[in-house]
């Protein structure tokens, strides 16, 4: 009976002990919980503070020689970019060209025909002969009226008649010039059913919106030319950065694709106009044109701008880890939190604060003591 008893008080004791151990694992893991959730506080003894030589302050406002990224596009004025159209309709029967390709003013772009265009040139001619019968009737009536040889009735209907026809004559005139048909080389031997488009300007193409063949009508865009010679760069610059921009300061720029090529350009014009997102239109010349630069392409640019008054901190309240930038605020006496920060440049012995502290309280002076203890702490744990 005796061993009955000590058995089964054996058994229980084993069973009690095997139910208390999942108990004790899992008391660690509330431990570390809770350490994760303070890993970017870190608290110091008075004894510490006093030998890290830990010191606080608040945000300043500071002079300093500031530099302004911002970005943009290659762009060319509208002036410099140039719809071509023809103004009478026809048939497209010649025309060798493609985006890109490079052309100067006076070359011929491409060839059209048409039956108004002969119409219109057996127009001028007619036009043209009947003027010199009716100038010279003009002349002869004047004459005899002059002389009272004739009615002024008689000498005003050739007046008339001789200037109504100097106007069609002059009407059609413009018209062979819009299609680039010189009138004054005009004759019967050298009537054509063709006429050229010119380029009205040295560049490049960069639209061809016809084939060969094809009937254009005169609203139809058949080519679009740009010309680069007065490239810029156009920069958005937000509202509060315009203060600190003026007519021919000079800036650094370089395609978003190749940041080791660099171009130097100035400020030519600031709008003075901000849109829905707060920023203004910022127009650069290029101090040198390099045909690697076309329309279209994204740029980023740097500005020096030079005694800007901005949120600035000690150089030792910033702190860097994991290449990001940090600060310490002060929670209490002995409390620390790192917070996140952007920074801007550093000039002077002071880093730019682009994040906004406003009245807060923050280590100035020893930060990285704090980020090691922080950090060592964490290891430990």
């Amino acid at each position: 009976m005796k061993k009955t008893i000590i058995i089964l008080y054996t058994c229980n004791a084993l069973l009690m002990a095997c139910n208390s151990k999942p108990q004790e694992a899992k008391a660690p893991a509330t431990v570390a919980a809770a350490t994760d959730t303070v890993t970017n506080t870190v608290e110091l003894t008075p004894a510490q503070l006093k030998n890290g030589d830990i010191q606080t302050g608040t945000v300043t406002e500071k002079t300093m020689h500031s530099l302004l990224r911002v970005n943009g596009v290659v762009d060319v004025p509208p002036q410099n970019v140039v719809s071509v159209s023809m103004p009478l309709g026809g048939y497209l029967k010649t025309m060798k060209l493609l985006p890109g390709m490079p052309i100067t003013k006076g070359q011929v772009l491409a060839t059209l025909e048409d039956p108004q265009y002969i119409q219109l040139q057996q127009d001028y001619l007619m036009a043209k002969s009947k003027l010199r019968y009716l100038e010279a009737d003009y002349l002869r009536q004047k004459e005899l009226n002059e002389s009272k040889a004739n009615s002024d009735k008689v000498y005003q209907q050739a007046k008339s008649e001789y200037e109504g026809q100097r106007v069609t004559a002059s009407a059609l005139r413009e018209k062979l010039q819009l299609i680039n048909i010189n009138p004054d080389k005009l004759s019967d031997a050298n009537i054509t059913k063709s006429a050229s488009i010119y380029s009205p300007i040295s560049g490049f193409i960069t639209k061809v919106n016809v084939n060969t063949g094809r009937y254009v009508s005169p609203t139809e865009v058949l080519f679009e030319l740009i010309n680069p010679a007065d490239l810029h760069l156009s920069l958005t610059v937000f509202q509060k950065d315009l203060q600190y921009l003026s007519e021919d300061q000079q800036i650094v720029c370089y395609a978003v694709n190749n940041p080791s090529e660099k171009y130097t350009a100035s400020i030519h014009l600031i709008t003075r106009n901000v849109d829905e997102s707060r920023s203004s239109e910022v127009h650069c010349h290029f101090d040198k044109y390099d045909k690697k630069l076309v329309p279209g392409m994204f740029m980023n640019a740097e500005i020096e701008l030079n005694n800007v008054h901005t949120p600035a901190v000690p150089e030792g309240a910033v702190v860097k880890w994991q290449n990001k930038n940090y600060v310490f605020l002060v929670d209490d006496k002995h409390k620390f939190t790192m917070t996140p920060v952007e920074i801007g440049t550093t000039y002077d012995g002071y880093t730019e604060i682009k994040t906004d502290l406003s009245g807060k309280t923050l280590v100035t002076k020893n930060a990285y003591t704090l980020l090691m203890q922080l950090k060592n702490s964490g290891e430990e744990e």
